[in-house]
């Protein structure tokens, strides 16, 4: 799978390499990311925007957004056909991260993460599914017409 596919291969990678490095690195309890992240929602509340979304609730949503990717990558390393292999395959990456941030200096883990990131996976597998469906259809249909041919 990974040699038919060298560039989607390498750009997976690259995120792959780049959610390690966000979630599995040591962290400040003040660090830049949670400044930021802070700031966004301050910014948002002071043009009216966003009252409800809370920093705890802004995290939530940036765990399922960090994830889509993923999920959507994995399918498309699997297959459409190995849709619940990229769902798997997530949601054990997430339990690993989660697992591996009780020895990590700074680092929390958190339940709702793991909640966040398989979400946030489902619905990239879910958003992969759809933007492959055309092509999906498509093959499966030349093999019908194969195989009528042939029989």
């Amino acid at each position: 799978m990974f040699h038919r596919h060298p560039l989607l291969s390498l750009v997976t990678g690259g995120y792959l390499v780049f959610v390690a490095w966000l979630t599995l690195t040591p962290q400040d309890q003040h660090t830049d990311q949670a400044q930021l992240a802070a700031r966004i929602v301050d910014a948002l509340h002071r043009r009216g925007y966003a009252e409800s979304i809370d920093y705890s609730r802004f995290e939530f949503l940036a765990n399922i957004a960090l994830f889509v990717p993923v999920g959507v990558f994995l399918l498309l390393l699997f297959g459409a056909g190995g849709w619940w292999l990229a769902i798997i395959a997530a949601f054990a990456m997430t339990a690993g991260i989660e697992s591996l941030q009780h020895e990590i200096p700074g680092r929390v883990p958190d339940d709702r993460d793991l909640v966040a990131n398989a979400t946030g996976a489902v619905i990239g597998v879910a958003l992969g599914l759809a933007l492959t469906l055309p092509a999906t259809i498509r093959r499966q249909r030349r093999r019908r017409r194969r195989a009528a041919l042939a029989g």
